[in-house]
């Protein structure tokens, strides 16, 4: 029967959490979707890429919001099954209060396993994947960025001014500036007309009528022209491309810590530098993977204060509004601490043990409580 009862009640904390979760990562989605038009309306990637883009992100919004939605969660079909008298059935068949907190707790720590996996693999996987997309991608809707009246520098290097644009497309009076080297060597090009021309995968912009002025450190070339082709498919988007330390590798993460603390040593790849710049953001992140997941268990224990209290009790109503906050708090301690964590830091030494340190304190003291009350 206590099986039947275990189950019954996890069923419950299970359907909620998943219809909860489900609902507010779409919420989060649309939301973050919408910011992100940005990539086409101004960046002039396609709408493949955006849509790729935006979906990606969906494992990284899911695993942000585990550990809120999972205590409130708890706390509501605690206080449901409290309420309703629903809990009275695990007290009258033999239940005591300490076993169903322990079948909270591994529970939980089901959930702190799928945390952790999300973190560790699934998230900087589906992050670098998202932004695979965007090094990949050219300026498909370049043409359409280009304004009238206006300076676009929508790519790097490139900045282009028109000063009216036709129904047919065609652009008048056009000035078009190209930075092509680190040395401030550029190219300066004015046409009185011209238009966008789509051939063999890439855009072109055809000029007439204009000159070209070519800016060096020892001279500067002017030559007129009457047609000449500009490519502006070989210009990259001002996007973001670099892999940011949240889409990296969790193993690669790992050799950085691991080379710095044992050997003293920094190193370089084409994609990343472990040097003393980078060391702190890769402790923080590797903590936020991993250590910053026994924050579930936390907060789980802290909704679990509510079965140690009936609602008959005074001041139920008040300490139920304790508990809650207490919960909020212990999410907001996660994030908070993540912020703080840097290497060979001794505040970071006591940061990686108050998860573990607030887990069996919190958990000892439910247990006293549960003993206390039984007798």
């Amino acid at each position: 029967m206590k099986k039947l009862i275990f189950r019954k009640f996890l069923l419950d904390v299970a359907i909620f959490f998943t219809i909860s979760t489900i609902s507010l990562t779409l919420i989060v989605w649309v939301i973050q979707a919408v910011n992100y038009l940005d990539f086409v309306s101004e960046d002039g990637h396609s709408f493949r890429v955006y849509f790729l883009f935006t979906l990606l992100s969906v494992p990284k919004i899911f695993s942000k919001l585990i550990i809120f939605l999972f205590f409130i969660s708890i706390f509501f079909i605690i206080v449901k099954y409290e309420e309703n008298n629903e809990i009275l059935i695990f007290w009258t068949h033999g239940v005591k209060k300490i076993q169903l907190i322990n079948v909270v707790f591994i529970f939980s720590f089901v959930i702190l396993i799928i945390q952790v996996f999300l973190n560790l693999f699934i998230v900087p996987k589906t992050q670098d994947l998202a932004r695979s997309y965007i090094r990949s991608s050219n300026i498909d809707y370049f043409p359409a960025l280009i304004k009238p009246k206006q300076f676009n520098d929508t790519v790097e290097d490139l900045t282009i001014f028109i000063d009216k644009r036709k129904k047919n497309g065609e652009f008048q009076k056009i000035f078009l500036k190209d930075k092509f080297s680190a040395g401030g060597n550029s190219q300066i090009i004015s046409s009185k007309k011209g238009n966008i021309l789509y051939k063999n995968g890439n855009h072109f912009l055809v000029l007439y009528d204009g000159k070209i002025i070519n800016i060096d450190k020892k001279n500067i070339t002017t030559f007129k022209f009457s047609k000449t082709e500009f490519n502006l498919s070989k210009f990259s988007t001002k996007t973001t491309t670099f892999p940011k330390i949240q889409e990296l590798n969790s193993l690669r993460l790992l050799k950085c810590l691991v080379s710095v603390y044992k050997n003293k040593k920094f190193y370089a790849t084409p994609t990343f530098s472990c040097d003393i710049n980078s060391i702190n953001p890769v402790s923080q992140e590797l903590y936020k993977r991993t250590l910053n997941s026994i924050y579930i268990l936390i907060v789980s224990l802290i909704a679990c204060g509510l079965i140690i209290k009936s609602k008959d009790d005074f001041n139920y109503e008040k300490y139920k509004l304790i508990v809650f906050c207490i919960g909020i708090f212990a999410i907001i301690l996660s994030e908070l601490a993540t912020q703080y964590i840097k290497y060979d830091s001794f505040v970071s030494i006591l940061l990686i043990g108050l998860p573990f340190v607030l887990s069996i304190s919190i958990y000892s003291y439910l247990n006293f409580k549960s003993n206390f009350k039984s007798s």
